[in-house]
């Protein structure tokens, strides 16, 4: 019955999702070529008409007139016409004149197309070894190499997107958004490969404060990050949440001028790892992981209004053990709070708690989800309960300066989880950035970072990571 609620909750998402659009599959690059040249031609023609038309206007009439006394002179003879256009100049207008005028118009001229992004050079260094080493998520095991410091230079954090808006025709309006960055899983350092942070449409309805978002982008759950120069906002240590393709319904209502209300829902692809058959375990469940939040805006205790949110998700994954159709089905789920409170102009407090089981796929429990049964790697056992959260301020602008300062947690529980896994991550951290000018930054981060294990291993670090940042 639940799988079957779950399979009719997606139908009607979809139905409710029924705007169809039509992909005219034209070559944007060639047609506008085309068009170009069309209209330097007419442009062309226009002038050389200009020109017909110019020279018969210098042909000047002279009006009839009654001379005052008998003249000797010729009398002009009235209404002169003026010199005939040659048989060629009549061809060329009437040409002109039959042309079937052009329907198309310019691509794009209809919408708001922007470019955005950064790019982005980040130099850091660790005193005790990292996952992955161009950012942190949580410190390798020390019980076979201890303080073992490691150098990192990078610039794939380099972003690109492009920002598409229209049509609007007053009662829906239409936008996209695709953006990438480098951190795909590419061969050597120097080689990075593109990766899609984010890749959707979204249809809104201004007036009902309606919206249908298809694609793929952040999750419904948990949506807020603090400001770090790490690239991983404090994921596996706190913040969890990430990017997934999804269909995302939200509709705003106002409970009166000062309070309003945000419901999100979303159906997301359900990202989970290959199982001993091989299967992929989040398709294999048969349908989606659903995600929800709830929002309430209203004016408290800061000099801008205060929201808060209260998020969840509930899915599965299915695990085929062998072939001939045995298989484990285990869940995730999770409950979340978030809070956005501006203080002051220049104070801003933000932060999320969480709890929930199987989350390694949303950066939660440190990055695991399922335990595997001890002497095997391949076999699963069952899944692991995390909690944990993060509190961070921003401070600023100060004239060119602006300051971030946080801390974050992530606590599983050990007795989800064998020998030489990880119990519990923190980290505490804190930088400065510098505006050069409107465009070009440059940032300091120095961070204090802590990982347990199960068993031996536990280490420490800290971490300095410097960025130069220019956005457009």
């Amino acid at each position: 019955m639940e799988k079957i609620r779950i399979l009719l909750s997606l139908v009607l998402l979809i139905i409710l999702t029924g705007i169809c659009w039509a992909d005219k599959g034209v070559d944007l690059v060639q047609e506008n070529a085309q068009l170009k040249q069309r209209v330097d031609k007419l442009e062309k023609e226009v002038e050389e008409l200009k020109k017909l038309v110019m020279q018969q206007a210098q042909v000047k009439v002279t009006p009839v007139t009654q001379p005052a006394a008998p003249v000797a002179e010729k009398p002009v003879e009235p209404n002169a016409a003026p010199p005939k256009l040659s048989e060629a100049d009549m061809q060329k207008i009437m040409a002109m004149l039959e042309k079937e005028p052009t329907k198309k118009k310019l691509v794009w001229a209809d919408l708001d197309i922007q470019l955005y992004g950064y790019i982005k050079a980040d130099a850091s260094y660790d005193s005790s070894r990292t996952t992955t080493g161009n950012y942190a998520l949580y410190l390798n095991s020390e019980a076979t190499n201890k303080n073992d410091d490691e150098f990192n230079l990078t610039a794939n954090q380099t972003r690109f997107g492009i920002r598409i808006n229209g049509p609007d025709d007053g009662v829906t309006k239409s936008s996209g958004l695709v953006e990438i960055d480098f951190y795909g899983n590419g061969a050597a350092e120097n080689k990075p490969e593109p990766m899609m942070r984010h890749g959707y449409l979204n249809i809104e309805w201004p007036k009902d404060r309606f919206s249908i978002l298809a694609g793929q982008t952040s999750d419904v759950i948990s949506p807020l990050w603090p400001d770090t120069l790490n690239y991983t906002v404090m994921w596996d240590v706190g913040n969890i949440g990430y990017r997934r393709p999804q269909i995302r319904l939200t509709k705003s209502c106002a409970v009166n001028k000062e309070v309003d209300l945000k419901f999100e829902a979303a159906a997301t692809r359900t990202i989970g790892r290959n199982d001993l058959t091989g299967s992929e375990s989040g398709e294999d469940a048969g349908y989606p992981t659903l995600q929800a939040r709830t929002s309430v805006t209203f004016p408290w205790c800061g000099y801008k209004p205060t929201t808060i949110g209260i998020s969840g998700h509930v899915g599965r994954e299915e695990y085929d053990i062998n072939s001939s159709g045995s298989n484990r089905k285990f869940e995730s789920w999770s409950a979340n709070l978030d809070v956005l409170q501006p203080v002051t102009k220049d104070l801003t407090i933000k932060g999320e708690l969480f709890t929930g089981e199987n989350l390694g796929n949303y950066f939660g429990g440190i990055g695991q989800g399922v335990s595997t049964v001890p002497g095997s790697p391949t076999a699963f056992d069952k899944e692991i309960r995390a909690k944990g959260g993060w509190i961070a301020a921003t401070l600023g602008p100060y004239d060119k300066w602006r300051f971030n300062l946080g801390t974050g947690i992530d606590d599983v529980d050990r007795d989800d989880i064998d020998a030489g896994e990880r119990s519990l991550n923190r980290t505490i951290f804190g930088n400065a950035i510098y505006s050069i000018n409107k465009n070009t930054e440059v940032g300091l981060e120095l961070s204090h970072w802590r990982t347990d294990y199960k068993g031996p291993g536990d280490a420490e670090s800290v971490r300095a990571q410097t960025s130069f940042i220019y956005k457009f």
